[in-house]
């Protein structure tokens, strides 16, 4: 595949502007361009659909403490700096989960209380007149 390797010199914008020269030229051309690029990963976009951006989360495995992975900048005290700074914002994403989880509470909660005071009052008022059914 020369001609593969000469675009590939060009990057994605190559094949994309030869993808849409394709369809303008012959439709057919076109949708065999798109099914190439998919098939031969070239546009790449597939093989990272489960991770957001250029750093993702990973599960640890087997007692590892890192939980983040990415590219090593070279730089070990700056990769600890990375680490511990990914691992602090962590910790406070899932304090602000439990503060959200405790508004959710108190809402619910002034919420039910609410509806049982109101359903008290109207139990305790006549179905027409609004006075107090028991005298």
């Amino acid at each position: 595949m020369e001609l593969a390797a000469k675009v590939d010199h060009y990057g994605k914008p190559a094949w994309i502007v030869l993808m849409v020269l394709g369809f303008i030229v012959f439709w057919p051309i076109g949708l065999a361009i798109l099914a190439y690029l998919i098939w031969s990963g070239r546009m790449g976009f597939w093989r990272d659909c489960g991770r957001r951006g250029r750093w993702y989360y990973s599960e640890p495995k087997d007692g590892d403490e890192k939980r983040h992975t990415g590219p090593s900048s070279g730089n070990h005290a700056f990769d600890e700096y990375r680490e511990e700074t990914l691992k602090r914002l962590e910790e406070e994403q899932e304090a602000f989960k439990a503060f959200l989880d405790q508004l959710r509470q108190a809402k619910d909660k002034a919420e039910f209380d609410q509806f049982m005071a109101d359903r008290g009052r109207r139990q305790g008022m006549g179905p027409e007149t609004g006075e107090s059914a028991v005298s």
